[in-house]
């Protein structure tokens, strides 16, 4: 019987006239420390933290879920860049502290490292352990409102900039309990923007009805002339999660079930929801008291190693394998979508950002449950269980392919420029730190940017035609593809489980196509590529897209290059005459081979004049999202996204 229940080198110059002594030590009072460095605490001051103040907020209702006193959730989008978020649950209490003499509602917005979630009195499972979420907020707006409502009395308080010059009052009777908080973020600290952005806070928010079965969470949108509102609340839980998650991207999944699994053993609780689809790609999404761990954890690890031994173990037990054989991880995991979420008393996170989970009991917790569960779920559904492991073995046959491909393609030395593409213009410089490469669509352009280049730290690297769309095929297809085995070699870090950041032979890899259509494509195919294969290209900031001129002004022997229908007007503008009479001549460019090597050094490759978009990935798992509803064989929910997105789109001339 199973134990558990179900449920920079170099020197730096000396500045001699700078003092240092006693008085120049800082002691950062209050939630001064906040304002002084607010990414410690959030993360970043742009939109990613700006966000994250709601989450904060709304996890806060969250633990009083968890709790089991809050059944409802309400966040609201206020003009102004306000945010209002409501709860049904006990609402914070309000007496007096023992230790602060002042109200605890003031405590918990004032004071950093206090809160209810420390002890484990007031909360068993939270998702807010450091203490710091409601008084950073605080710190980090404008001003916010408190009002709490216990039962009897209504109170409020008003902050600005986390401090406050009145206590806390008793505005009025009433007999419902929750907390009410409202507040509108500083634009002192977030200088590029306080508005939020709709689809953003959606996704969190349905991820924590999700998370939460039962909970209903509304989210409203009154910024415009008329209110948006959605209401989340899924009886399915996490189960629900996966439907919605292979019916967003139209994945046909295998099975008609999602399979779920679940367990309780002392303190904590582990939910596991998973199913397979018709795609190459595994996505797997964890959680640690409803707080998502981009970056995994022990509760991760445990999952992985759980169903690659299942997986193995079902095989050799039913004369599926040879006892010899294995199928590694990335074979078991193509075509996966999981969610395990788990919940615990003392959730050790890495960081205030919470991305990792480091409890190491909750390893085996996992293990265990996965096991156990799942490989009772594949003897009792042998046709689920056989087409899993159908696909299990062919994505090991592709895998192997794949390394048949790549030693036949590996080149002797990363170094060894007799075995570069033939194509490849290589630079003279050898330290990747200092060079850079030039993926460039067609053979003029490459002939362009050839001659253009500064040889000593640029290389050039022409290709032709449509390449392969990666999200279409496995790994065994991307090697000897004639369109992107060039890439791989001339970059040298190899791909997929192969993939070793430190061989990149340039710093910056530059994708440099037309700005038409077909250029367009490119681009995406390409960044498909590199997000598939090539992911710590982006992550660590490696991958670039040039920005060419869209138009020439020019007049006489005055050259303007513009990059938008704006700055085209302006030049042309500067260019007339006074008179009105003389107008400059305006040239539209259709591809790269237009321009001479001049135009193309001066306009798109002089580090010192061009225009640059850095590649990142603020959400991989919305970049995730978005690379299989475009790029993949499904054509609803391709056809949804342009609909939904058509509005934001320019250059629609081309």
């Amino acid at each position: 019987m199973s134990e558990f229940e179900d449920i920079r080198d170099g020197a730096t110059a000396v500045d001699k006239d700078n003092k240092y002594d006693a008085s120049e030590i800082q002691v950062l009072e209050g939630l001064e420390a906040v304002r002084k460095r607010p990414g410690m605490y959030i993360g970043s001051t742009g939109p990613k933290g700006l966000h994250h103040l709601v989450y904060e907020i709304v996890t806060n209702a969250i633990d009083e879920a968890l709790a089991g006193y809050c059944t409802k959730i309400e966040v609201e989008l206020l003009k102004g860049g306000i945010v209002r978020v409501s709860d049904n649950g006990r609402g914070i209490p309000t007496g007096v502290h023992p230790k602060e003499g002042i109200s605890a509602a003031t405590v918990v917005y004032t004071v950093l490292h206090a809160g209810g979630k420390f002890g484990g009195g007031g909360y068993k499972v939270a998702g807010g352990l450091h203490g710091v979420g409601a008084s950073v907020v605080n710190a980090l707006s404008e001003w916010l409102e408190l009002t709490v409502y216990d039962g009897k009395n209504i109170h409020f308080q008003h902050f600005d900039r986390g401090g406050y010059s009145e206590e806390i009052k008793i505005i009025g009777e009433t007999d419902r309990t929750g907390t009410v908080v409202m507040f509108k973020a500083d634009p002192e600290i977030f200088q590029e923007s306080t508005e939020y952005d709709y689809d953003t806070l959606l996704k969190m928010l349905r991820e924590q009805a999700f998370l939460n079965a039962g909970v209903r969470i509304v989210f409203t949108d009154r910024r415009g002339e008329l209110d948006s509102e959605v209401d989340l609340c899924y009886t399915g839980g996490i189960r629900e999660f996966v439907t919605h998650i292979h019916n967003t991207r139209g994945l046909e999944s295998i099975g008609q079930e999602v399979i779920y699994l679940s367990g309780m053993k002392e303190d904590y609780t582990a939910e596991i929801a998973l199913q397979y689809n018709d795609s190459y790609n595994e996505l797997i999404l964890s959680f640690a008291n409803n707080v998502h761990t981009p970056d995994g954890g022990t509760h991760e690890t445990g999952f992985k190693n759980a169903l690659t031994k299942v997986i193995n173990d079902y095989g050799r037990k039913f004369n599926l394998i040879k006892k010899e054989e294995k199928l590694l991880g990335d074979d078991v995991r193509e075509g996966i979508t999981a969610i395990v979420s788990v919940k615990l008393t003392n959730c050790e996170f890495e960081g205030q950002t919470k991305g990792r989970l480091g409890n190491p009991e909750i390893r085996p917790f996992i293990e265990k449950i996965v096991y156990e569960k799942l490989m009772n779920y594949l003897e009792e559904n042998p046709a689920v269980a056989k087409a899993i492991f159908e696909k299990s073995l062919q994505a090991q046959k592709a895998r192997e392919a794949a390394k048949r491909a790549r030693d036949l393609t590996r080149r002797k030395s990363a170094l060894d420029s007799a075995n570069l593409p033939g194509k490849l213009a290589d630079c003279q410089e050898r330290d990747p730190s200092l060079t850079e490469i030039f993926i460039v669509e067609g053979d003029s352009a490459g002939g362009s940017a050839k001659e253009g280049r500064e040889r000593k730290y640029q290389a050039i690297l022409p290709l032709w035609g449509k390449m392969l769309n990666v999200e279409k095929a496995r790994i065994d297809k991307v090697y000897g593809n004639e369109k992107l085995t060039p890439v791989v070699t001339a970059l040298g870090t190899s791909i997929g489980e192969d993939f070793d950041l430190s061989k990149l032979r340039y710093g910056k890899v530059i994708i440099m196509a037309d700005a038409d259509v077909d250029g367009c494509h490119i681009r995406t195919l390409l960044l498909t590529f590199f997000f598939r294969f090539m992911r710590p290209l982006i992550d660590n900031g490696h991958i670039y897209i040039a920005q060419p001129p869209l138009f020439k002004v020019s007049r006489g022997k005055q050259v303007r290059y513009a990059f938008s229908d704006e700055e085209r007007d302006e030049y042309i503008a500067e260019l007339t005459s006074a008179d009105g009479r003389s107008k400059p001549d305006v040239q539209r460019y259709k591809g790269l081979g237009e321009m001479d090597p001049e135009q193309l050094w001066e306009t798109t490759m002089n580090p010192e004049t061009r225009s640059m978009v850095k590649i990142t990935l603020d959400d991989a798992v919305m970049a995730d999202e978005t690379f299989s509803i475009l790029m993949g064989d499904k054509v609803n929910p391709r056809r949804e996204f342009i609909e939904k997105n058509a509005r934001f789109a320019d250059n629609l001339d081309f």
